[in-house]
């Protein structure tokens, strides 16, 4: 058995720490978290960097109330993770409205949801756009009957899930609770469970306010942001959380913060220092997990892709003798290798039939989003050229670069060969399942071409093993 730092056409896997003097010690969790919260804009269909710049607002509001430091600790978290079940419901919403998930989710935060009108009008002009007139009308009906239990079943399904995904991770019960009522409104209209008042958490006020205030600015400027929320007060909206909204934007620094390109450095420094969090291995273990959730909730049709493709590449690692320090990391480079399809509309992954150029096009760019994503964080930035060439092939074929030979790493070989198996062995939109024989039979017609033979023996030994059988 060969070992694997001695195939390695480029470089071997890198790692962030020394086992023995780990990096990570001093790794914040508020640089992770920020720097993955460009993921959750994806999802959402918002400008890079929307969370961010939600934190910013809503971190100034929480220091103009005077809010005590534990609180805003909590709010700051809060307010970047406000979006980390939104991939959840993506499915659900291209399913109701037959439509783009990402353009529908972005139109839909501009809308007051307790007008009637403005919803009238957002769902006539989104809905079904390129279907029949006949199956249009179908389905304005169903929502016309149903749209009030619906929306609660969308934003249930969001909230709910991003509160669970934040106690994953570690965060305290206020921050999941603040996640999970985000769409609270101070009427009691909101979702999902027409809380009103001060039974609402003083997070979720905020962070719902920020999130308003940040998308209208994005499109029209102060003016326009500052009386979309004053409109909203008393109704979305704490009147107090205006009154200080309406406060700190009267100052020039906090519009001119959301213009500069270093806007995330100085959030960081918004968290309260003598709070600032930092982790070790097994938290940056949890956060990759976690994320790969976040991911594989995207589409029916990937739910647990991520996680089996970390345990094949792992398989495969250990055929070629990986060491514990790389396996760690080959374990956080398959949960997040498709990170960047969060960008990706579901009306193109979850497609029965061919994609068509435009929608091909867009498939193509989602490692390209991975490899961006990644290179923001520092404690996955040496993993991002390979999270972003997992569609590489041996005879240049592959994307997003064309990478040929050896131009691609091994790492990145054994993770297209964890990638491809997996693709083959589950359920997609365009083909059931295969089993283990007829996969590996097709991917055995692409060795050496799109394949390193290497590894396609390795993945072969590693299914033979009989604790894969048994798991």
């Amino acid at each position: 058995m060969t070992p694997m730092a001695s195939i390695l056409p480029m470089t071997p896997l890198r790692v962030g720490a020394d086992e023995a003097n780990p990096l990570s010690q001093r790794m914040a969790l508020s640089e992770i978290i920020g720097a993955l919260s460009y993921a959750l804009d994806l999802t959402e269909g918002l400008p890079a960097g929307h969370c961010i710049r939600v934190c910013w607002i809503g971190m100034n509001i929480g220091t103009q109330m005077g809010l005590p430091v534990q609180t805003l600790s909590h709010l700051y978290y809060t307010l970047l993770l406000k979006d980390i079940g939104c991939s959840s419901n993506a499915a659900r919403v291209c399913e109701l409205y037959d439509s783009d998930d990402l353009q529908l989710k972005s139109r839909f935060r501009q809308i007051d949801t307790q007008s009637i009108s403005q919803l009238t009008r957002f769902v006539v002009g989104n809905l079904a756009p390129n279907a029949p007139l006949r199956k249009r009308v179908g389905k304005l009906v169903h929502l016309a009957i149903h749209g009030r239990e619906l929306a609660r079943e969308l934003v249930t399904s969001r909230c709910e899930r991003g509160a669970g995904i934040a106690a994953r991770i570690g965060f305290a019960m206020p921050v999941a609770d603040g996640i999970r009522r985000l769409d609270e409104h101070w009427n009691g209209g909101g979702n999902p469970g027409g809380a009103e008042g001060l039974d609402i958490p003083i997070e979720s006020r905020i962070a719902l306010l920020a999130q308003v205030a940040e998308v209208f600015h994005a499109i029209s400027g102060p003016e326009e942001a500052l009386e979309q929320v004053k409109r909203r007060s008393g109704t979305w909206f704490d009147p107090s959380v205006v009154q200080a909204f309406e406060q700190v934007a009267a100052t020039s620094d906090l519009w001119n913060m959301l213009k500069d390109s270093d806007i995330d450095t100085h959030v960081r420094t918004l968290e309260p220092q003598h709070l600032v969090q930092y982790v070790d291995e097994a938290q940056i273990d949890q956060i990759a997990q976690s994320f790969a959730d976040v991911i594989d909730s995207k589409s029916p049709f990937t739910n647990g892709h991520s996680h089996r493709v970390a345990d094949y590449a792992l398989d495969i690692g250990r055929q070629f003798g990986i060491k514990p320090a790389e396996a760690r990391w080959l374990n956080r480079l398959g949960l997040l290798h498709d990170i960047g399809k969060l960008g990706v509309s579901n009306s193109i992954l979850d497609k029965p039939g061919k994609l068509n150029d435009q929608e091909w096009a867009r498939v193509r760019l989602h490692p390209v989003f991975s490899e961006q994503i990644l290179d923001r964080v520092s404690v996955f930035s040496s993993m991002a050229f390979s999270a972003g060439s997992h569609h590489e092939r041996l005879d240049g074929k592959g994307y997003p670069r064309g990478l040929m030979g050896a131009e691609i790493p091994q790492v990145v070989r054994i993770l297209t060969t964890a990638d491809v198996f997996d693709a083959l062995t589950s359920d997609r939109p365009y083909h059931p399942g295969r089993s283990i024989t007829e996969s590996l039979a097709i991917m055995e017609k692409d060795r050496s071409v799109a394949f390193d033979p290497d590894c396609l023996d390795a993945l072969k030994r590693s299914l033979e093993c009989p604790a894969h059988h048994a798991a």
